[in-house]
């Protein structure tokens, strides 16, 4: 293990400003370092499906045992804000950017973890099967990369998302489905002054309706909240206002219940406005799917054991957060999120200790000698 190459190729990469939808350059730096490992690096065509500068990158070491299932790791290359010109540094064994900006641990942490297994993988001749990199864009900005990736140059069994917070050594093994809500409440314009009896107020349907949502906790696995709502305007107090939007979302570990709730959503619109006027339109999507792995499912049991064989205690960690694990096991491929010890994350006092670097590192590499073990 090279600990300093390893935190001097993290600091090297955070160094590039790669907020989400402006990859290109991080990309380009990437591109040449998993090349000049020796990999196969194909790109997809998501600038085609999005809007972002940059493509997935699927990076490819070819096995040197046979008969093993092959696998892969995911990380994103972009960042959130404000993720410009950011100046890390190193304090008590600490990496910070200097308070201004994030630092890019997420998941920058991530990436240089697995430049370092390649070349750990190299200079100690491990045996290993197919091993595939898969390095995703636009994940801050709603897992965007991950959902238009060429799905045909995917080739893993099962694999692990590089991409939480917690303690190395663990990982997440169930996290939610999500549901996007997008509601818009039509009433009928009046004069507020002059005949507001002639008027149906949008903001009133809404607001009845709101007020008979299960929102916030709902149980131990389901969650809902209201993150925008917009009608009328503050120079139009004369106005009861004829239409307003809202934006939403539902999550639950159960597809079930995410179900449910959404029918509930429907029922609560549907009712204020058969009860005070008006209509509502409720267009619903589905974010990303979830998934649960069971402890004896192959993802886990190698993630445990290898964890072990690290000196790493391991907790299966239930999530109410989405990642680019999501879309994966959502394509049939089953895939863990491993906690990479970053902290703060998408705050400027983001860090992460050497020390979660080095022992990711290995972790990854137990990951890669399990996974070549045809018993």
């Amino acid at each position: 293990m090279n600990k300093e190459r390893l935190i001097n190729e993290f600091i090297e990469l955070v160094k590039v400003d790669s907020e989400t939808k402006f990859e290109a350059k991080i990309n380009t730096l990437l591109q040449e370092k998993f090349t000049a490992l020796g990999l196969e690096v194909k790109e997809d065509e998501a600038t085609k499906h999005i809007d972002h500068e940059a493509n997935n990158l699927i990076c490819t070491l070819p096995g040197n045992v046979e008969h093993v299932d092959p696998i892969f790791f995911t990380c994103h290359m972009d960042t959130v804000t404000p993720g410009q010109q950011i100046q890390p540094q190193i304090n008590d064994d600490y990496i910070t950017s200097d308070g201004t900006t994030i630092l890019g641990a997420d998941d920058k942490a991530g990436i240089a973890v697995l430049l370092e297994v390649i070349r750990q993988i190299k200079e100690q001749d491990l045996a290993h099967g197919t091993i595939q990199f898969v390095i995703t864009v636009g994940e801050e900005s709603g897992l965007m990369g991950a959902k238009v990736i060429d799905q045909s140059l995917l080739q893993a069994t099962y694999g692990y998302a590089l991409d939480s917070d917690g303690a190395v050594g663990s990982l997440v093994t169930t996290a939610p489905y999500q549901a996007k809500i997008n509601a818009t409440v039509t009433g009928t314009a009046a004069h507020a002054g002059v005949a507001p009896e002639k008027g149906i107020s949008a903001i009133s349907v809404a607001a009845k309706a709101i007020a008979k949502t299960k929102l916030g906790r709902i149980d131990e696995e389901t969650t809902a909240n209201i993150g925008y709502f917009k009608g009328g305007k503050s120079t139009e107090t004369n106005v009861v206002v004829d239409q307003v939007d809202i934006v939403a979302e539902a999550r639950s570990l159960k597809e079930e219940k995410l179900e449910a709730l959404l029918d509930h959503m429907r029922e609560t619109f549907n009712e204020a406005t058969n009860q005070y006027g008006g209509s509502a339109e409720l267009n619903i999507d589905i974010a990303y799917p979830g998934f649960s792995h069971e402890p004896s499912s192959q993802v886990v049991k190698v993630a445990q054991l290898a964890a072990e064989k690290a000196n790493l205690p391991s907790e299966l960690i239930e999530s109410g957060g989405g990642s680019d694990a999501n879309i994966f096991n959502g394509y049939g491929i089953p895939t863990a999120n491993l906690c990479v010890g970053y902290e703060n994350i998408h705050t400027t006092k983001e860090r992460i200790h050497t020390d979660h670097l080095v022992n990711l590192t290995h972790f990854i590499l137990e990951i890669v000698k399990l996974s070549a073990n045809k018993d």
